[in-house]
């Protein structure tokens, strides 16, 4: 018996435009309808079942965050048509023998790879970047993928169907053949491949096997529509990598000119995401929930027509390394948090807030510091409208805490009676994310300065919520300390800019350092401690030769 390499190959084709088909579904329904594809969602699956040294072991593999992002698209992009060229093919096979048991399978396995995928992403169905509720979000993916995954089974069928790989008179066995004339069958038997290419069968007048014609035709008209498919799924592909992340993700406020208030395109950037969400304020909505007496949905507009609060206030990422600027000022506009939660009534023993955005990032924070007045439903940045990657159109600022409690894109808060953990808690962050006192040089003297000369020191100093009271500098590498001046004080929930002018008396090889003291009397921790897992600690320190 012959290999069936022509069934194979029909397997191969009509599985790869099927797949092709489905990407294509997956990337209209992720730019119109905000419905991220499996290959998306599986990152945000996987991600918090690490460890945090797995985590940062697979930065190391694929060149960091943004790197390993795009392994796990274009692998689970590729994962994908591989399950689907794999389905085409083995309906392909059995197809070929019998029709009803082909379809029978194609249906079966369909319906398995839709379910399959439904299973292991279940828990981050509700995200959709364009803000509906998780509730509807959940509904809206739920038939999204369906519809994709019905237009990919439909596919394999018509195309082996159209590339002549149906089962027909030939896969009868021979011994209930006949003739047209009802006579017997001829001697060479039927074709081990019926509908193939090379196969022998009926002839058309011209003498050339007229199934193999059929089959050629389906087949230049299956690679066309691949083809067409192909460049709808690169056109797509790259609509959605020019919203990507990439060009902003880790964007950093450092070096000469920091000012008081950072300009919107200027505030640090981290994102999960490998393109965050576009939000319709249409369709997004804040719900309350969970362990209260009185649930509560609001709409943007509801929300600002409540009485509303502007404060100053400073966020830093968890990843903030010593001397690194993942930190920013601004003001933001909204109403506290506590409002809508008092409204709703927490029940007595309440523990905890979770805290869900709509790309499906969670978090959570203890119920006293959710009813905090500083903790702040922030509709405006600066006086403007928050811009798409800062959150738009609600985000979290939650002063003290670190940028992860934050939640940019927030959509819903439930109250709990336990201890819960979010996104990136469950690979082993924390328990405390209160953000220690921290002070940095953002302009350091040169390597080498001169004896005599002025050499202008200015840096930020940051107290989490409990702001900065003191700063003080040190040019020969701790040995000695002088305080700096303050120019700008902040808030108790913002950073300070402090400014030095030193002047070098004795050449030789030495460091600049700084310390800060917070407005409660607290000392700058000089322990040096790694960003992992409650975040970084320690002096930053410049070496410099004085000539």
């Amino acid at each position: 018996m012959r290999f069936p390499y022509a069934t194979l190959g029909r397997g191969l084709l009509a599985g790869l435009v099927a797949g092709l088909l489905l990407t294509t579904v997956q990337g209209i329904a992720r730019l119109w309808l905000g419905v991220a594809p499996p290959a998306e969602l599986l990152g945000d699956r996987i991600a918090p079942l690490l460890t945090i040294d797995q985590f940062f072991g697979l930065f190391g593999v694929f060149g960091g965050y943004n790197g390993l992002k795009q392994a796990g698209i274009l692998r689970g992009t590729g994962g994908q048509l591989a399950v689907g060229v794999v389905i085409a093919v083995a309906v392909a096979l059995v197809i070929r023998r019998s029709a009803r048991r082909g379809y029978r399978l194609l249906a079966i396995l369909t319906v398995a790879f839709y379910a399959a995928a439904v299973a292991v992403l279940w828990p981050i169905l509700g995200t959709n970047h364009t803000g509906f509720a998780p509730g509807t979000g959940r509904v809206v993916s739920l038939a999204a993928m369906a519809v994709g995954f019905g237009l990919f089974g439909v596919a394999v069928g018509v195309g082996l169907r159209v590339l002549g790989g149906v089962a027909g008179p030939a896969a009868v066995p021979e011994r209930e053949m006949v003739t047209a004339g009802g006579g017997t069958p001829p001697a060479s038997g039927g074709s081990a491949e019926p509908g193939g290419g090379d196969e022998r069968g009926a002839r058309d007048g011209s003498g050339a096997p007229a199934v193999g014609r059929r089959a050629l035709l389906g087949g230049v008209g299956v690679g066309v529509v691949g083809v067409g498919l192909a460049a709808s799924t690169g056109a797509l592909g790259t609509a959605l990598y020019d919203r990507s992340t990439f060009p902003y993700d880790g964007l950093r406020v450092t070096g000469p000119g920091i000012t008081p208030i950072t300009p919107n395109d200027a505030f640090y950037t981290v994102t999960k995401n490998v393109v965050d969400p576009r939000v319709d304020a249409g369709r997004w909505s804040f719900g309350v929930g969970g362990a209260v007496r009185t649930p509560a949905t609001y709409d943007l507009a509801a929300l600002t027509r409540m009485p509303e609060t502007t404060q100053e206030t400073t966020l830093m990422c968890i990843s903030n390394g010593v001397g690194d600027g993942l930190m920013s000022n601004a003001l933001w506009t909204g109403v506290p948090l506590a409002d809508l939660l008092t409204a709703a009534g927490p029940v007595d023993d309440a523990v905890e807030v979770v805290l869900t955005a709509v790309d499906g990032y969670t978090d959570t924070f203890s119920i006293e510091k959710a009813l905090d007045p500083t903790t702040m439903l922030a509709y405006r940045m600066n006086g403007d409208e928050l811009p798409q990657r800062h959150g738009f159109p609600v985000r979290l600022v939650v002063p003290g805490l670190y940028g992860e409690k934050n939640l940019k894109w927030i959509t819903r808060v439930d109250v709990v009676t336990y201890d819960a953990e979010g996104f990136y808690e469950t690979q082993g962050w924390g328990p405390d994310f209160v953000i220690p006192t921290r002070s940095t040089i953002t302009e350091p003297p040169p390597a080498q300065v001169s004896r005599g000369s002025v050499v202008g020191l200015r840096g930020t100093a940051f107290g989490g919520d409990r702001g900065v009271s003191r700063v003080e500098v040190s040019t020969d590498d701790g040995r000695t300390w002088t305080d700096a001046t303050i120019t700008y004080p902040g808030t108790r929930l913002s950073w300070a800019l402090w400014g030095f002018d030193w002047r070098p008396a004795t050449a030789g090889a030495s460091a600049v350092l700084v310390r800060a003291t917070d407005g409660a009397g607290g000392s700058q921790i000089v322990t040096d401690r790694g960003i992992v897992p409650t975040g970084a600690t320690g002096l930053h320190r410049v070496p410099v030769t004085v000539l």
